[in-house]
This record gives structure tokens, sequence and C-alpha cells, in this order.
């Protein structure tokens, strides 16, 4: 056996992070799908473009049947000019021939009655827009004609010099064939200020309260575009949030990590861990085939633990039915009965198996029940944990399974399991305009779950090999970040404002740094050479490391960086843990979740945090 996993945390997104989107299918595949355009008839196709986030854009098209006819079937065709394309599509099969474009009704929209009218979106890359509209193969009519098109949304307010009762924001302009002529800033929902510039201080707040903000631009037609990304903001002072009522205070275990790592459940009681926790994640089940299958057989439940190794100071034997993690997660509920378990499936490594087991949902839960109620483990685990990284969106790999299918399989399973068991899953923390929770019907899903573990870590690292340096934690945007939409305070609005709600919204926590090497500005935004060193892999080393070798000399956006040499480092601390706690509070969030234990110091400071941040 490897003495390292062949999968790492799903939290570790690698190049996913940048929120890439697939076609649908390969354009190659898809070119001998397209048909001639039908004959004409009464309808119109209308073209709006719905968000502009620089490098690709929003967009759809509405048809609607103006004619005394049933229409049962509508091709819409336009040409894009070089440089501009559709990059993924929903509610209609897309397809291209050179500039030229055709999208085709889908089996379930294509009927239409007269005056009934069916919309179709898409994801596009560059700057054209459409020309040369055909609908049923006649011109298009529509009311709003390509090239008359709303502003795009302006890029999310950066909020600063937060005081008592005021804050400032700044924004990226918006843009607009006709020009733009002023912006709304929006408080929770509510315009305070018209402004024709790219900021504005709003003033005569509360201390210690609550806000979020949005921006609207409106072009010189009095146009309205979409809304910026949203902003929280709490002003300062007015004391800390209430204790969570009954807050998961949640960690996950690998099953590798008895190997290289020598970190065993045991541990988790040494620390002292143990009794400042509410739910544990085992790492990882495998997906495949259709199926949840075992992740480690040796790992899971044969290795053989000494009584120095055990829980309880008890030896395995060679012919007792389980040994392994199982047996011993099953002495730690005894020893803590207050501890739920979790068996977590999927991972960065193991997500590409999703796809194919959410094509039969029934079947799919199905066999995660059988294996997580085999009678050799069926009291040890509470619950089951779905890692998809990331449904209908690239990480990994790519998937196009369409945005239902996060919520059909939470559907099934809870179906499967029952009221009484933990249904929960690992989510994206991709809050950019388009980006990855955009792409999954997460608020559909949140009414068959009991929590979702929003993994906002990651967001910034030596991937990107020459920086700039940036927090891979953030917990709020900053003047410089390198990307719109990739922190925490984004990523739990955007969640909140799909409708999922806030006590089903976990916040998490990295016990681990991500490093760039060849750094020569101590503050983040610097230019690097490489990842820097680690124990396992280059450009991530564990908290319990860096506290000592790299300790913290700033912090940014709620989270500490250190420079130490020519590495550069981020990672949460005790005392950046405790605020985000009481951030996680004000917010009315479910808890938090952690990756992962071994990351922790020997006597668990970075749970004592969480633990003492939520209390």
């Amino acid at each position: 056996m490897s003495t390292q996993a062949p999968t790492r945390r799903a939290g570790f997104r690698h190049r996913a992070a940048a929120g890439l989107t697939a076609l649908i299918l390969p354009l190659a595949a898809m070119v001998g799908l397209a048909t001639p355009a039908e004959a004409a008839t009464s309808a119109t196709a209308t073209y709006t473009k719905t968000q502009d986030w620089g490098t690709g854009f929003g967009a759809s098209w509405t048809v609607k049947n103006t004619g005394t006819t049933t229409i049962n079937s509508w091709t819409v065709e336009w040409d894009y000019p070089a440089g501009t394309s559709v990059t993924s599509a929903w509610d209609a099969t897309v397809t291209s021939s050179g500039n030229h474009w055709t999208a085709k009704n889908v089996g379930w929209n294509g009927t239409l009655a007269p005056g009934a009218s069916v919309s179709f979106g898409y994801n596009g890359a560059g700057p054209g827009a459409p020309s040369g509209c055909k609908i049923n193969g006649a011109a298009c009519d529509g009311t709003s004609q390509p090239g008359d098109n709303a502003p795009s949304a302006p890029g999310t307010p950066v909020a600063s010099d937060i005081t008592d009762t005021s804050v400032k924001l700044t924004w990226t302009a918006a843009t607009d064939d006709k020009g733009i002529k002023n912006y709304d800033v929006k408080r929770d929902g509510t315009t305070v200020a018209t402004v024709t510039g790219l900021t504005y201080t709003n003033t005569g707040l509360t201390a210690g309260t609550d806000y979020n903000y949005t921006v609207v631009a409106r072009d010189t037609i009095d146009q309205t575009g979409p809304a910026s990304g949203a902003t929280p903001v709490r002003t300062t002072g007015g004391g800390g949030g209430q204790p969570l009522p009954n807050a998961v205070k949640m960690g996950y275990f690998t099953n590798w990590g008895v190997y290289g790592r020598n970190y065993h459940v045991k541990n988790i009681v040494t620390s002292g861990s143990a009794s400042k926790i509410t739910h544990i994640n085992y790492a990882f089940g495998n997906v495949t085939g259709g199926k949840c299958t075992i992740g480690d057989a040796y790992a899971d439940y044969d290795k053989a633990y000494t009584a120095d190794q055990s829980v309880d100071g008890v030896a395995d034997t060679w012919d007792q039915p389980l040994r392994g993690n199982f047996n011993q997660l099953r002495k730690l509920k005894k020893a803590y009965p207050n501890i739920k378990i979790l068996w977590s499936f999927g991972g960065w490594t193991w997500s590409g198996g999703f796809g194919q087991a959410v094509q039969n949902p029934a079947a799919f839960a199905q066999s995660c029940y059988d294996l997580i109620e085999d009678p050799r483990w069926a009291d040890v685990f509470d619950g089951i944990d779905l890692d998809w990284e990331y449904p209908n969106a690239c990480g990994l790999s790519c998937d196009t399974s369409g945005a239902a299918s996060f919520k059909n399989m939470m559907q099934a399973m809870r179906a499967k399991f029952g009221p009484n068991y933990l249904v929960t899953a690992a989510v994206t923390a991709d809050a950019s305009a388009g980006g990855k929770i955009d792409a999954a019907d997460y608020a559909g899903a949140a009414q068959y779950m009991n929590w979702f573990n929003v993994m906002t870590y990651d967001f910034f690292g030596a991937w990107a090999a020459q920086g700039p340096t940036a927090p891979h934690s953030p917990l709020t945007s900053y003047a410089g970040i390198p990307q719109a939409g990739f922190n925490s305070a984004e990523a739990i609005a955007k969640f909140k404002a799909k409708g999922v709600p806030a006590n089903k919204l976990l916040l998490g926590i990295g016990f681990y740094g991500r490093g760039w090497t060849g750094v020569t500005q101590a503050a983040p935004g610097g230019t690097a050479t490489g990842p820097a060193p680690g124990t396992y892999e280059q450009g991530i080393e564990d908290y319990k490391v860096l506290k000592t070798s790299c300790p913290a000399t700033g912090t940014i956006a709620g989270t500490a960086y250190a420079k130490c040499g020519s590495n550069w480092w981020s990672y949460d601390t005790p005392a950046t843990v405790n605020s985000k706690m009481s951030w996680a509070k004000n917010q009315g969030l479910g808890g938090a979740f952690f990756w992962e234990f071994s990351g922790d110091t020997s006597n668990g400071e970075l749970v004592g945090a969480i633990n003492t941040g939520l209390n």
C-alpha cells in the first residue's frame, strides 16, 4: 500500500478553481446533429444578454408563437463573429458549423400553443453579438434585437473603511453597447443611492449589524442590467453574535491518513478534539460503475490495531469480524456517544463517477444504502455525504449531467435513507458570475438535505505558478483579489440568495496552507516562480508545520499570511478561525467543518478555536 493517498482532498481543487464550464458535447461530435431550418412559421425569437463577466457572458433567447396554430418544434439560428462562441447551453441542443450557430428544442419544450413562449439559455466566450437571426427559417422579428443589450453586471463591490456607522464600496465598471449612465447601489435589495462614479460611501448605519450590497448599472436609454455579486458587510461594534443552537462542528477523517501521516482515530481523542466536535466525515468511499463502493478495504475494515494504537486500549485479534478504521470509529462512538459519523463518497479524484451514477439516481441510492448498512458496520454510520466536484461543471473532469442532476441525486438519497439519516454534501464555493454555484440546482436539493459543506478554501494557490500570491481561504473580498466571487462571504451570500437556508450552510476551514516560492513581496499580490516545497505535495503544508516553520506576519480578508525567505504562505490560525466563527454566527449559519484532522496540532488548536468560536 502506498504511504500516500491515491486521492487528495476534494477541497484541493487545483485548476478547477478557475470556474471553467464545458461544452455540452464536443462540437465536432455535434455538427452532424444539425438539421436544416424548418419551414417558416408565425414565431419570433428575442435575444437577451443576461450577464457579462469580461471573458465571457450569459445569454438567452425567447421563442414565442405569434400565430394561430400550434408549433410542434422550433429552430433558432444566428451568426457570431470569429472569436465568439457558445460554451455551454441548457433547455436547447446547440450546435455550430463554423461561425453559424443552431439551437433546436429539446423533447419537452418544442410544442408551443398560440401565444405561448419558451426560453433557453447559454454561456459564451468572446465579445461579439449575434446577427442574422432566423426562427424556423424566417427572420426573428423579436421586440429586442441583438445589439440593443442591457448593461452587463458591474464588478462585485469591495467593502473597505468599515466603521460602526459607515462603509465604503468600490466596484469595476459595467459595459454596454450604448454606454453606462449611472449605477444604483442597493442595500438589502433597496436602492440607497444612484451615482455616476465607481465608488460610494454609505453612512448612517447601525453598529454591529449585517448588511448586503449589490450594484446595478443603467445605460443611456435607461435599460438596467443584472445585479453585481453580493457583498455582505458587518459594521464594527455592537458585540458578537449569539451562540448557534446545535451548531455543527464537523471534521473530515481520511482513510489514507493511517499510512504516511500516522494519524488514527485515537488521535482525535488524545488531541482533545473528540469532546469538541459533533460530527465526523469519513473520507472517502469511491463512486464507480454507478455505485458507492469501498475506497480502501485495508484501512477501512481490515487493518489490525495494537493496544497502544486503539481508542480503548484493546488490541484487535486476527479473527474478529471487523477491524480497521470502522472498528475504531465504533469504539470512538461508544466513548463519545454525541458524535455522529457520516461516510463521505467521491472527493476530487473519485468525482468522475457521479455523472454515470445519477443517470439512475434510485439505483445509485440503493447501492450506497446497501454498502453503508452492511451488517458488519451498519452501527458505525449515521449519515452519507456526497462529495461531487462538480455537478454540471468542471473539476478534475467535466460533468454535463444537467442542472437538475444534483437535486435528483439528493432526492433519491433521502427517499432511500429516510428522514432520520443525515444526508449532506460538500459543495463548491465559486460565487463568480456564471460559476459553479450557478451550474446546479442547489436550492432544489436543499429540501432533501441536512446541510451543505461549503468548501470555502482553495480559492487561490500555486497552480497559478507565477502568482499573484493570495490567501487561499479569504473570508471577504479585498482590493486586488485575483478573481471576483472567490471568497467565503460571497459564496454564502449567493447560496442564500438562491434559496438555501442559512442554517443548512456550514463554513469550511482548511487545516493547511497554500504557498509559493520565489516571492520578494511580503504583502499579497506578489509574483512567484512556483509552488513552495511541502511535506507531501508542493504548494501545500499542514498548519501544525507552518505555525513554527513560517509564523504568520499579517492578515488579509480574514486569513493569515506569512513570508519566510522566498516562500509565501496563507493559512488560518486560531485567531482567524475564531473571527470566522464569529462571522458564521452573525450570518446564522449551521456551523462549520474542516479539512482535515491530521493538519491540526497534537493538542487540537484549530478544533479548539472552532469549538470556542461557535459557543
